[in-house]
């Protein structure tokens, strides 16, 4: 009896495997690549953003992640992404500009003031920058901020003019930034991301660009005395899978992957304004000493300095004229709009 209860029930077995497995969607993996070290507010947040997906698709959608850029600089990760090998990224402007350079117009030097103008511009370019990303290949989930982008050097650096004189660092193939060094009349030492700690400690370089919280997160505050107490910029960035993976997504977690991009966007860069507001109270604890702008360093100039690179890119249409002259009026605006609300009574 046994035997034929046993043979009774294989068959049905078996056929309730199949309907279940017909019926089943299969899981989908996101490899995503970033450089923000494991542990690090970037990382956590990524996670996070990683186990809410998860969580909300019910395990049909998972991240799989490689921090600390173990996949290599960015424009390594770009390579894999076009071949399939990882799907996505939190990368810095510098990858940004190899999918869709005019975003980068976000980065030119002394454009913005603060914060507040950064936010403005940023959310009236946001609907055509996404537009000219999935053009090129990509989806922009959600926009990430790296913060304010200040000299750090083993020497202290007061001006453009004493700046030429020092082996200051150059992300390796990146135009903005070979424009505002060539602007500057600097000779930069290009290097990958993953070159300059070393590079660092064997005095290749003695002066690099970083914000204070990825100078602590990189640990190159270590080899450097020095911080400029301006910045240069703000550096951003940006949470981005390949078009051909967002595509293959069905319709429901294409649009769970969007929203929950768009809000992971906002939490790191909330998370990374206040965390390099801490950082520069620790660099200071750490003993680092703050540089005050020298000669050649007022406003005037440093407009001056900033158009010089701007028309570089320009001519190269890296950053169209057209995005930057959008930019320029739209910060024209916000100003009058500010101007005029704080001189009402």
């Amino acid at each position: 009896m046994f035997i034929t209860l046993l043979r009774r029930f294989i068959p049905a077995l078996l056929a309730a495997s199949v309907s279940l497995s017909v019926g089943a969607e299969p899981q989908q993996v996101l490899k995503f690549a970033t450089l923000a070290p494991s542990g690090s507010t970037w990382m956590n947040l990524l996670e996070d953003w990683g186990n809410e997906v998860r969580t909300r698709s019910e395990g049909r959608l998972i991240f799989k992640f490689y921090p600390g850029g173990v996949q290599g600089d960015e424009p390594d990760v770009l390579k894999k992404m076009r071949f399939n090998q990882l799907q996505g990224g939190a990368f810095t402007g510098y990858g940004i500009g190899r999918m869709y350079s005019p975003a980068r117009v976000l980065e030119l030097p002394f454009l913005f003031r603060d914060v507040d103008e950064i936010d403005y511009v940023r959310s009236q370019f946001t609907a055509q920058f996404q537009d000219g990303f999935r053009a090129n290949g990509y989806e922009l989930l959600g926009w990430m901020e790296v913060g304010f982008v200040h000299m750090f050097s083993t020497e202290p650096v007061a001006s453009i003019e004493e700046m030429k004189s020092r082996r200051v660092w150059l992300w390796q193939g990146d135009p903005l930034g070979q424009a505002f060094f060539t602007a500057s009349g600097i000779s930069p030492v290009p290097l990958s991301i993953v070159d300059v700690y070393t590079s660092l400690s064997t005095g290749l370089i003695d002066t690099v660009y970083c914000t204070p919280l990825a100078a602590i997160a990189l640990q190159w505050f270590t080899k450097t005395k020095y911080v400029s107490s301006i910045s240069l910029t703000n550096g951003m960035g940006g949470l981005v899978v390949s078009k051909r993976f967002f595509d293959s997504l069905p319709a429901d977690l294409q649009t769970l992957l969007r929203e929950t991009g768009r809000v992971a966007g906002e939490r790191l860069i909330e998370a990374t304004r206040a965390d390099n507001e801490k950082s520069l109270g620790e660099l200071r604890r750490r003993g680092l000493q703050f540089v005050a702008p020298g000669q050649g360093m007022s406003e005037p100039e440093l407009l001056e300095l900033r158009d010089r690179a701007a028309a570089e890119l320009i001519d190269s249409n890296y950053i169209p004229a057209a995005v930057f002259e959008t930019t320029r009026s739209l910060l024209e605006q916000y100003r009058s709009a500010q101007a005029g609300s704080s001189a009402a009574p």
